[in-house]
């Protein structure tokens, strides 16, 4: 249960983060908005560097749930 956990928590970080770093490439760059993330939140454009933090932490998140259930497996 815990490596299907991982795999979502880690699944869900990339597209976060990925994401959060489109639409702060788009804004700050471009002045246009890529992505989804503006149609669920309008944000200034340095908060969208947040959101890349969220997804780094959930895909960090993942590995290492992913990493637990591993090590208990082999044990």
């Amino acid at each position: 249960m815990r490596t299907t956990i991982g795999y979502t928590l880690e699944s869900i970080g990339y597209v976060v983060g990925a994401q959060g770093l489109v639409s702060f490439a788009s804004r700050t760059f471009f002045g246009t908005e890529w992505g989804w993330m503006h149609k669920i939140v309008d944000l200034p454009s340095t908060a969208y560097l947040g959101v890349v933090a969220v997804g780094l932490a959930l895909v960090v998140g993942g590995v290492k749930t992913r990493s637990t259930a591993q090590r208990q497996k082999t044990a």
